[in-house]
């Protein structure tokens, strides 16, 4: 018996931060994509797009948006985050921000700290999205 054969596309836009160790930006996997960790780096720059977690967290989604675009889809299409901060006491400012980019019914997710992150970010969000249209149940 075979399996049915699976697609596998690195998806990656100028609108990200090229990745900065031996991995790809996102990967869609059949209809799912895979979003590696995106920080808040500026992609014209390479540098923070601030100091402050609120600027780094809006830079995070600009970012995710760019690999969401070159991939045909919007925030409406993930269905899975995980979010990683240098500190909880930032969790409210994180959660207000990232409600801002989407809407009920919203993405399964997970929020951790952890002591540091890549370049020490003060926040990291990797997603999961699923090209649609969703029916709702």
């Amino acid at each position: 018996m075979s399996l049915p054969r699976i697609t596998r596309k690195v998806i990656s836009s100028v609108k990200a931060p090229a990745a900065i160790g031996p991995y790809s930006q996102s990967v869609l996997v059949d209809r799912t994509l895979y979003i590696s960790g995106q920080i808040g780096l500026d992609p014209e720059t390479n540098q923070f797009a601030g100091d402050d977690v609120e600027t780094q967290t809006q830079q995070v989604f600009r970012n995710l948006e760019g690999i969401l675009t070159a991939a045909d889809m919007n925030f409406s299409n993930i269905v899975k985050t995980t979010i990683l901060m240098d500190s909880m006491d930032d969790y409210a400012k994180v959660n207000q921000i990232y409600q801002s980019f989407f809407k009920e019914p919203y993405p399964a997710r997970a929020a951790f700290a952890v002591k540091t992150l890549p370049k020490q970010a003060k926040v990291e969000i990797e997603a999961i999205a699923v090209q649609g249209p969703f029916h709702e149940d």
